[in-house]
């Protein structure tokens, strides 16, 4: 079986070891609400995803760094494409855009923290049915 594609793996929120597995229990297109559920270990190799009591505390970083890129990018969106509108416009769009945007940064910090800083190496064997 070929190596699947680790930014492929972390934009579909899969299981660093096997890369098949979800992290998440449903899709986010599935059930938006229930955005923040995850499983307690892989579906399909049984990893254990929280390493340690409180790993996923340091997401938090990964999640401030991707909220600011969005609100720079919007800023520059702002600014360049809609001639430097009121700044109440900036804080307007910036507030939705986080809000709408709040699952997807959540999911995203969480996975990418977890590829980064779990430990946790991609091994082919597990990906095999």
């Amino acid at each position: 079986m070929q190596k699947k594609s680790i930014l492929y793996a972390i934009l579909n929120y899969k299981c660093p070891r096997c890369r098949v597995g979800n992290i998440f229990v449903y899709p986010l297109t599935q059930n938006p609400s229930k955005f923040i559920k995850t499983h307690k270990t892989c579906p399909h190799c049984e990893l254990l995803f929280e390493v340690e009591p409180g790993f996923f505390f340091g997401a938090m970083y990964v999640s401030y760094a991707l909220t600011m890129a969005i609100m720079l990018v919007a800023a520059f969106i702002l600014y360049y494409f809609f001639n430097d509108p009121e700044i109440w416009v900036y804080v307007t769009t910036v507030i939705v855009l986080i809000l709408l945007l709040l699952p997807v940064v959540f999911r995203l910090s969480r996975t990418i923290y977890l590829y980064a800083f779990g430990g946790i190496k991609y091994n082919s064997s597990y990906s095999e049915p």
